[in-house]
């Protein structure tokens, strides 16, 4: 008998409380979403929860200080709305303060702008049927591909989630469980006191600190969620900043544990090497090679063009996008060009000047 057969169970013979849906199917998830004025998004969110082929038992709204009508949509939608005595100051804190009140086995963390695909629950709550899975996380596309920052993101997320998440889950140590879309074990965040406030980054916080109690996290790509991505630079230079600095926060705090996780040191070692050396290629040998030498060293920009192109083609194709992704990579050049600005901006202020991004800040 699979783990769906065992522990999800049929709401009619039950009784169980619940909010309605297409399918009387539940199983023993509660759904967090954590949100901050997202009335514009709720409604979609929480509707694309309602109709999942497998049912979460329930779903809680934190109305983190809104001063839309996010609790109000919500409340219409037939799920719980919880608000803590003042806003909590990051996404952490809302779904800490929601953790008190889950009584299911295992716990799904959702972003307020996030969709599903409609069997997204189902197959992400199949990579439970292994015990020692902690954590399990799912494939993540831009809802929207509209704006040039929309663009980068698309085939940024196109390159990564059929590429690099691919590989790492060859291994068993996907990186990150994405904080937009996760499902985790109840009693693993009791065990570590929930979502941790130590970094700007606490999925990767969260997925790492498995590693190194030995539990597994799982990528599972059939699992599909379309979050909103910033649409413009205001709001994409913050979600670059939260990520750069909680990347750097969390090297600085498990790198002890990391050198006991082979694969995992590994990669964390290639991407902090990649980081910082490829963005001082980017913003400084490159201009100054081809100022000083020749234009061609320009074509160092460019250099990996295949790299990016054959994953980003070969998803983009599969879902009948070849035209969009395309015409999305200049995108996503200016966005890597921007994002290793930012990174090195970071790197010298949490190293170098020892002041660590400590205020949550929305990327949209």
């Amino acid at each position: 008998m699979n783990l769906i057969s065992q522990e999800c169970y049929d709401n009619e013979t039950t009784g169980a409380s619940r909010p309605p849906c297409n399918t009387t199917k539940v199983c023993p998830v509660t759904v967090i979403v954590p949100a901050y004025n997202e009335a514009d998004c709720i409604a979609d969110t929480i509707n694309s929860l309602l109709t999942q082929s497998l049912s979460p038992q329930e779903i809680i709204v934190v109305d983190d200080g809104s001063t839309d009508y996010t609790a109000r949509i919500s409340r219409s939608l037939g799920v719980t709305v919880i608000t803590p005595p003042k806003n909590t100051g990051s996404k952490a804190g809302a779904q800490n303060y929601a953790l008190k009140q889950v009584k299911t086995h295992y716990t799904l963390a959702i972003d307020a702008d996030t969709t599903l695909k409609n069997d997204a629950l189902e197959k992400l709550f199949s990579a439970m049927a292994d015990p020692e899975v902690v954590a399990a996380c799912g494939f993540v596309i831009p809802r929207h591909v509209d704006t040039l920052w929309e663009r980068g993101r698309y085939v940024e997320y196109l390159m990564a989630f059929t590429f690099y998440k691919e590989i790492q889950e060859y291994y068993q140590k996907p990186l990150i469980a994405s904080g937009c879309f996760s499902m985790y074990r109840t009693d693993y965040l009791q065990q570590v006191g929930g979502w941790s406030l130590r970094t700007m980054a606490e999925d990767m916080d969260l997925t790492w600190t498995a590693y190194q109690l030995g539990s597994k996290v799982r990528f599972i790509s059939d699992a599909l969620c379309y979050p909103i991505e910033p649409h413009n630079f205001h709001f994409m230079r913050k979600q670059l900043k939260r990520w750069a600095h909680g990347f750097i926060q969390n090297v600085r705090l498990h790198w002890k544990g990391i050198l006991q996780v082979p694969f995992l040191r590994s990669i964390v070692t290639v991407m902090s090497w990649d980081a910082t050396i490829a963005s001082v290629v980017y913003l400084m040998v490159i201009p100054i090679l081809a100022a000083t030498i020749s234009p061609v060293f320009l074509l160092g920009y460019i250099i990996d063009l295949p790299v990016v192109l054959v994953p980003t083609l070969m998803k983009a194709y599969s879902r009948g996008e070849t035209w969009k992704a395309l015409t999305s990579i200049p995108a996503f050049f200016i966005l890597r060009f921007v994002n290793s600005a930012i990174f090195l901006e970071a790197l010298f202020k949490e190293v170098v000047l020892n002041k660590p991004l400590e205020t949550y800040e929305k990327g949209h």
